[in-house]
């Protein structure tokens, strides 16, 4: 099984969406910088909330949209308002017109139409796969995420200065290249089974309310938020921790020349190598752990991650950190895709993207976590934070462990009345 075997739409979904998260890791910081030496600090993050809650409701819709019109037809809206408001970023901040509250709508805009794309596209990926390929399916795509967080973090840190316009225009050429590869090339996938729905706002009410009564998907929200909210804290209370306890050190000595680096340094450092080695070593990771049980592979993975996590809770040593950095990606590694699998098989193929769409609540609560992390960290020596992240843990242990149970009692299910 390798990458020419998949399903046509899955290779271009992942060609497409590498190109998508480049541009969104690439230019959405800059727009918010942009934002704030417009407006200031303090009104640039009122704006992004905005930006961020609308982007939430657009994803919402999105997903009820692609249930009851289909894939294709949200994913090619989405892409051409992508492009067009792009392509007016480009014009509101060029030498012929220059306007901050435009930037501001067109951003707003932006985000909404990616974000109305995104449950429609995780729903085409699970079409499309089997039980047997999802995990090579979201191994590949797992790499492509931190590979494009990679280069497009380079590219929009060295090309803002001077060049913020041939940004967004590239970013509106690459767009219009992604629409055009969908309309001709991507296939409807959504199932046709089932009485459609209806299509009015008390319809996708029904149909999320349905979604929240679903126990089991609520078991996978919850412990895709625990990880989430370990995942996350490297941008929060760890790299607090580190600006204001970690002592400057010397990381490498050659000859006369040493590597200095200090808290903020080495926070660079650690994301450095947690990118560096998913993009090297996710696509290997078949390979490497091919021998190796699911359930082994998912409850090491987390065991790992989280032990990680906890060391950077409390260490203060620059190579420590990098070698839980290195731990932490293994178990990354090993768990992330048999998680993803885990939710496409046990979410409704009929509600599918009403699914993806509330999944992605999953990141907003960890971001809402991280964020409170910050505040209990300044009453919560660090062994206490590094206790709660084995807390969170075990929780998603325990609760990955039911949904094992449950799937492996439905595929039981399914072979009965097969067999019958």
């Amino acid at each position: 099984m390798n990458l020419s075997s998949l399903h046509p739409n899955i290779r271009l979904r992942l060609g497409v969406g590498f190109v998508q998260r480049l541009l969104s890791v690439m230019l959405m910081p800059l727009l918010v910088i942009h934002l704030a030496s417009l407006y200031g600090a303090a009104v640039a993050g009122l704006l992004t909330v905005s930006v961020a809650a609308a982007g939430i409701a657009a994803n919402f819709l999105g997903g009820h949209l692609a249930d009851v019109h289909g894939r294709r037809p949200v994913m090619v809206a989405g892409e051409l308002g992508a492009t067009l408001t792009f392509a007016l970023l480009a014009l509101a901040n060029s030498p012929w017109w220059t306007s901050g509250p435009a930037t501001f709508a067109l951003f707003l805009l932006n985000t909404c139409c990616s974000q109305l794309a995104t449950p429609a596209a995780d729903a085409m990926m699970v079409d499309v796969s089997t039980p047997e390929n999802r995990p090579l399916v979201y191994t590949i795509n797992y790499w492509s995420i931190n590979l494009a967080f990679t280069v497009g973090a380079l590219i929009g840190g060295f090309l803002y200065d001077g060049h913020f316009l041939q940004l967004l225009t590239g970013a509106a050429v690459l767009c219009l290249l992604t629409t055009a590869v969908m309309w001709r090339w991507i296939s409807e996938t959504a199932p046709t089974t089932g009485a459609p729905g209806g299509s009015g706002p008390a319809a996708m009410v029904r149909g999320y309310l349905a979604v929240a009564r679903d126990r089991v998907f609520l078991r996978q929200l919850a412990a895709a938020a625990l990880i989430a909210a370990v995942e996350m804290q490297i941008g929060y209370y760890i790299a607090v921790r580190l600006a204001d306890e970690f002592p400057r050190q010397t990381l490498l000595t050659l000859g006369s020349w040493g590597l200095d680096v200090d808290g903020t340094a080495i926070l660079g450092v650690l994301r450095a190598v947690n990118a560096a080695l998913v993009a090297a070593l996710i696509l290997a990771a078949k390979t490497l752990l091919g021998r190796v049980g699911e359930r082994t592979r998912l409850y090491g993975g987390i065991v790992v991650f989280i032990v990680g996590y906890m060391v950077w809770a409390v260490s203060n040593s620059g190579w420590v950190l990098i070698a839980a950095a290195v731990l932490l990606t293994v178990g990354e590694i090993a768990s992330v895709p048999v998680r993803q699998a885990l939710l496409a098989d046990l979410i409704d193929p009929e509600a599918r993207t009403k699914y993806m769409a509330a999944y992605a609540l999953n990141a907003r609560v960890g971001l809402l976590v991280a964020a409170l992390c910050v505040t209990l960290g300044a009453f919560v020596p660090a062994v206490g934070m590094s206790l709660l992240y084995a807390t969170a843990g075990v929780a998603a242990l325990l609760l990955y462990r039911s949904l094992l149970g449950v799937r492996t009692t439905r595929e039981a299910e399914k072979n009965l009345v097969k067999a019958a």
